[in-house]
């Protein structure tokens, strides 16, 4: 089964736990309260028991069962669909592991419909089952402890990619290889972080515009302003972390242009060394070439300084071509 919790709540207590969702809309419609519903991954029969129960409109359903949704709000007459995507940063691998939340809030009830192995609902259903006092404030005040749970674990995640960036810095000037790639796969990271968390103030700005219409609580709408404080504070972190990486990769650029511009004029230098020796000794070669020959009639063959006379031309010639080469700063 995909329903993870079913419960029934009285004036902020758990007051019952339907054993299925048919037994749950039974108690709901004879004791009254607030149903809250957890599902994971539910099957399209499961949402559409639920959704012709409580009325929810179609295309939010269609988006709760195939998920893949950016986080957003719709409101559908008195049913709100909220769509939230909670983060956390694995330790292990260092990267960031996103999730998707779905919540649907009416009058007397509550159905969430996750698509993440997080365990965040369940954690804040048992803060507010702590709680009594703030869960009898109804949907509204799970809809905002979800929000604002979904952002606590923002923390964290901010945290690990803060890290990882001066784990850039240092490798950017150690000439590690790797650390295109992973400046690469740190921003693609921080542009799906942004993209969780952005919609966030908008969504919020629409809550606080029915806090009078709906007359939401005044302690609720405190906690939502205290989230909405909270996601600014976040959003400029994580915004920074992008510029960083930004910088970052233009620096690595910089540095692995300089260090291929390096390894080219020290190549140039060999190339100059080999290019002169081997100018050196091709003059004294050329003239050996010469006179060895096999030629009956040479003038300097019958002389008796003709091999002096060779092997100081070859001598001179060489010591001639080092000269100019070493005056030049190729040797």
């Amino acid at each position: 089964m995909t329903i993870i919790d079913n419960a029934v709540y009285v004036d902020g207590v758990r007051s019952a736990e339907p054993q299925n969702l048919e037994q749950t809309f039974a108690t709901l419609s004879r004791h009254g309260g607030m149903a809250w519903i957890g599902l994971y991954r539910p099957t399209e029969d499961e949402m559409a028991a639920v959704a012709a129960e409580f009325g929810l409109h179609s295309l939010a359903v269609e988006d709760a069962i195939s998920a893949h949704q950016r986080p957003k709000l719709e409101r559908y007459d008195d049913i709100l669909f909220t769509v939230l995507r909670p983060a956390r940063y694995l330790d292990e691998s260092e990267t960031v592991e996103f999730g998707e939340l779905h919540v649907f809030t009416g009058k007397n009830f509550v159905v969430t419909v996750r698509h993440a192995e997080t365990g965040g609902v369940a954690q804040v259903r048992r803060k507010l089952e702590r709680r009594p006092d703030l869960l009898c404030h109804g949907p509204e005040a799970v809809l905002y402890a979800l929000m604002d749970q979904v952002v606590d674990d923002y923390v964290p995640v901010v945290s690990g990619l803060e890290n990882d960036i001066d784990e850039i810095e240092d490798q950017l000037f150690s000439g590690d290889s790797t650390v295109s790639r992973r400046i690469y796969e740190l921003a693609r990271e921080v542009i799906q972080f942004q993209r969780a968390i952005h919609p966030l103030p908008a969504m919020m700005q629409l809550l606080r515009r029915g806090f009078e219409k709906y007359e939401v609580k005044s302690e609720l709408q405190h906690n939502l302003r205290d989230v909405e404080d909270h996601v600014e504070r976040l959003i400029s972190r994580a915004d920074s972390f992008r510029d960083l990486l930004q910088n970052a990769l233009t620096l690595d650029g910089t540095l692995t242009a300089n260090r291929q511009n390096e390894a080219s004029a020290e190549q140039n230098e060999q190339v100059k060394k080999i290019s002169s020796w081997a100018a050196i000794f091709f003059a004294p070669s050329f003239v050996a070439g010469v006179y060895g020959m096999n030629f009956d009639r040479m003038p300097e063959l019958q002389w008796s300084f003709g091999y002096p006379m060779a092997i100081g031309l070859m001598a001179a010639t060489a010591a001639l071509m080092y000269g100019i080469f070493k005056r030049k700063g190729w040797l």
